[in-house]
Parts: structure tokens; C-alpha cells; sequence
């Protein structure tokens, strides 16, 4: 038996958007179950995000720490942001963030994983891209405002994270899964194994 996620449209008798906000909306679809029988669902619809666990030479994490409203608490991440424009290609968006973000560039960029954050509640898929050879970026730094005001910016040591996240100390999602995916890689087939950075994701097609 192959384990693997494939695509699958069940059918859909009514819809309706009581929602439109500034990024995502509320979709409410009327949805037919195995049964017959028809579910309400309602769920975030989302453009999808991207997300860059940059590691320096001496085993470093890139995080920035945040200020997230709706779970009241201030956050260490690693760089990430929407998919503003549809059809973006996610590369040039992740390196767009990890400029933006922690004023850094990168020479070697992977696919790291692909995930989808809430499926239960949420369409938003993120692609996490593993950058390395990292150096300082060119130019003055980007302009923050509202939240990102406020940001810290820190390196941390790998065995740190992971010990931080298992000890429940740290919970952003894409930190959580790019830490524990990094340390996989590290232990399996190695980094050059990982994705090529223009890999296809089904997901959120892009242009090349």
C-alpha cells in the first residue's frame, strides 16, 4: 500500500462567501458525503504562504520573533509570508521574505517539505524552502511596520529547537515542521537530497 495524499473533489450543491477580508475570506459550501446525506462546511480560503528555514555554516537557524494577535502571544518563526500575486513563483517570494524579514540572501535553496497548515478549516498550503550560504543582503534595510515594528531577530543552534519544541516551548507551524523536517533530512538521506527548489507543488501551481 502506497501512503501517499492524491486529489479528490467531493460534490458541492450550494456555496456562498459570507466573508471577503483583506487577504483570505469565508467560503460555506453545501457538501455531498459518502452517505448522500449533505454537510455544511464552513472554511478560511487562503492564497497559500511560503516559508525559509535559512541555516548558516555553523548550524544556526534564522528566527524572527512576532507579535500574533489572535493567539495573544509573541512567537519565534522563521521568515515566511502570502503568496501575494496568484500564479507567483514561491522561490522568488521566499527569497523576497528572507530579504525583508532578515535583511539575508542565499546561494542554495531546497524544498525542505509542503504542508498544508488547518485542512480541517483552512486552504492554505505553505511550501518551507531550506536556504543556505547565506550572507548579508545589499542595500538599505525594508521598511517594517504594524507587527513587524516590533521584530527580533535571532540565530539559534538546531539541537536548541528541537529541544525547544519537544519541551513545548515553541509552536509556531512552520517553525515546528521545518525544524523536525531539517532534522530528518539530517539523519536520513542528507541535505542534496532534498527537493530541487523549482519542484512542482500541486498545490499552488506557479510559473517558472
Amino acid at each position: 500500500m502506497t501512503i501517499k495524499d492524491t486529489a479528490e473533489e467531493w460534490r458541492i450543491t450550494a456555496t456562498a462567501t459570507p466573508f471577503v477580508g483583506n487577504k483570505t475570506s469565508v467560503r460555506t459550501d453545501d457538501v455531498v458525503m459518502p452517505d448522500g446525506s449533505v454537510s455544511r462546511r464552513d472554511y478560511q480560503v487562503h492564497p497559500g504562504s511560503v516559508a525559509v528555514l535559512a541555516l548558516d555554516e555553523t548550524g544556526r537557524v534564522v528566527l524572527v520573533r512576532q507579535y500574533r494577535h489572535p493567539v495573544r502571544q509573541k512567537l519565534w518563526e522563521i521568515p515566511a509570508g502570502l503568496l501575494d500575486v496568484p500564479g507567483e513563483n514561491p522561490l522568488h517570494a521566499a527569497q523576497r521574505e528572507l530579504y525583508e524579514e532578515a535583511h539575508i540572501k542565499a546561494e542554495d535553496w531546497r524544498v525542505l517539505t509542503d504542508v498544508y497548515t488547518t485542512p480541517g478549516g483552512c486552504s492554505e498550503a505553505v511550501r518551507v524552502f531550506l536556504a543556505r550560504e547565506l550572507s548579508e543582503a545589499e542595500g538599505e534595510r525594508f521598511e517594517v511596520e504594524e507587527e513587524e515594528a516590533d521584530m527580533e531577530i535571532a540565530r539559534v543552534p538546531l539541537d536548541d529547537l528541537v529541544r525547544g519544541v519537544l519541551a513545548g516551548e515553541l509552536h509556531n507551524n512552520c517553525l515546528v515542521v521545518g525544524v523536525m523536517s531539517l532534522t530528518a533530512a539530517l539523519r536520513g538521506a542528507g541535505l542534496d537530497a532534498l527537493r530541487p527548489a523549482d519542484a512542482a507543488w500541486p498545490a499552488r501551481p506557479f510559473e517558472a
